[in-house]
């Protein structure tokens, strides 16, 4: 008995070490010091200019933009953290936590604790790719009235460009992702006040989010130059990543708080170097190296089957039913370690066939 409780302390703790990386009182890293009204963002002249650059105040759009629209999400889950954007708001401090918002260059201190820890380097792949799903929707939910001000303008770095800044900027720029945006924002209030049975109207609004979230996506295209500041290995892994989000998006996976914090656990606590190889990474778990050897097998087959993997897969997801199942078998495979990596291709041939 005493082995069984010392191993369950054991896992706990390692749970614990996990989830610290994402969670801090079981919210995203430095929550509390996020800005919980618009008028606590900066300003100047009487305009808010928030800081996209700098961390926390990134961070604090994700917490306006849940706090804008929960009242409209009501019907997403039985807790208060329902709200799909808590998604990126945890992917936000995993990106942190790991050292990827750093300036991977080299040439200045942004993000690293012996320098501005707060600063996101416009130079980070990460950084860059984040920007476009946290900077879009908030200027779009601005525009559409759920933050309760209109934001004018964000800072821009001196010297730094490919980054739109006003709401105007952006729809030209970005004007297919930001359409998709003001779509979601203007089907909340619909979508809430339907008659529709709830796990209907939960998969309906997903589908929009989702679809908003992979335009958005595509559209940070433009951070791919980016990737060559890093290991061949973390290149690789980024890859992975964006190609994991099809999949995600296409099961309109719900991404609250609880089920976020699963997928996000299991992702690589530092950047991968020269040599690193999963399953085999010493200073990584368990847990981290199994998700880096899925990630990379989905690529693998994916590519080796021209890309008919994903294409399969987003014509199994064709139903409410088919995309429940969908969601369940995702999250077998990226936590269970044991899980046959077969039983998710049959899957994917026997729900095309029920489609």
């Amino acid at each position: 008995p005493l082995m069984i409780i010392v191993s369950s302390l054991l896992s706990s703790v390692i749970l614990w070490i996990s989830s610290a990386l994402v969670l801090e009182n079981g919210l995203p890293n430095l929550w509390s010091q996020t800005a919980g009204q618009v008028t606590e963002l900066p300003m100047q002249d009487g305009i808010l200019t928030p800081n996209p650059w700098n961390y926390l105040n990134r961070q604090s759009f994700y917490r306006l933009v849940i706090a804008g629209t929960d009242p409209y999400l009501t019907y997403m889950g039985t807790t208060q953290t329902e709200n799909p954007f808590w998604g990126l708001a945890l992917q936000l401090g995993w990106m942190k936590s790991s050292g990827r918002l750093a300036d991977p260059s080299g040439s200045t201190t942004c993000g690293l604790q012996t320098g501005d820890a707060m600063c996101i380097s416009p130079e980070s792949f990460w950084g860059c790719m984040n920007y476009f799903t946290s900077a879009l929707p908030f200027l779009s939910a601005a525009q559409q009235g759920f933050l309760g001000e209109n934001i004018q303008v964000l800072q821009v770095p001196a010297g730094v460009e490919g980054f739109c800044s006003t709401y105007t900027e952006c729809s030209a720029s970005h004007s297919d992702a930001m359409t998709k945006w003001d779509a979601f924002f203007q089907a909340l209030k619909p979508t809430s006040e339907s008659t529709l049975p709830d796990n209907e109207k939960k998969d309906s609004i997903l589908g929009v989010y989702w679809v908003a979230q992979m335009a958005t996506t595509y559209a940070s295209s433009t951070c791919n130059v980016k990737k060559s500041h890093y290991s061949a290995e973390e290149q690789s892994f980024a890859d992975s990543w964006l190609d994991s989000a099809e999949y995600v998006a296409a099961a309109h996976f719900h991404s609250n708080l609880e089920k976020s914090v699963l997928f996000l656990n299991p992702l690589p606590s530092r950047i991968l170097r020269a040599g690193d190889a999963a399953p085999n990474i010493a200073d990584l778990t368990q847990e981290e190296n199994n998700s880096l050897k899925i990630f990379s097998w989905m690529k693998n087959i994916n590519t080796i089957l021209g890309g008919s993997m994903v294409r399969m897969w987003k014509g199994a997801m064709c139903s409410v039913t088919t995309r429940e199942k969908g969601k369940d078998l995702l999250e077998q495979l990226l936590t269970n370690p044991s899980f046959p990596t077969a039983s998710f291709l049959s899957f994917i041939t026997e729900m095309t066939t029920a489609c």
